[in-house]
């Protein structure tokens, strides 16, 4: 009779581990998964500037309501000016003239 039972071949009375603990293995990959994406996309658009500590990045922001800053980053020092259309008046010394050409460029020609 003994012979006729049939036997599982890895049966073994051992507790079964945990289901769980695959989880944190899956969060290590995700957080490998982000930053090497996070970098590709510095890389693709041309903006490992951003952290290189010794260089200088200049970039415009326009708002939702139009308002239009230029942040500029030198070395730690990030500096905020926003732009305004307001006319200025002043003593000062003319440096040259600038012409808007028909396709929308502007050109600075020095005196």
């Amino acid at each position: 009779m003994r012979y006729l039972k049939r036997r599982r071949r890895f049966e073994s009375n051992d507790a079964l581990e945990d289901p769980i603990a695959g989880v944190a293995n899956l969060f290590d990959a995700s957080i490998v998964f982000i930053v090497s994406m996070m970098l590709a996309l510095f890389m693709a658009y041309n903006m490992m500037d951003l952290v290189n500590p010794n260089a200088e990045v200049t970039m415009t922001k326009k708002g939702a309501d139009g308002q239009i800053e230029i942040i500029t980053r030198k070395g730690k020092e990030i500096k905020v000016t926003k732009v305004t259309d307001k006319k200025m008046s002043g003593a000062g010394e003319r440096l040259g003239t600038a012409y808007r050409l028909a396709d929308g460029k502007v050109v600075y020609v020095p005196q």
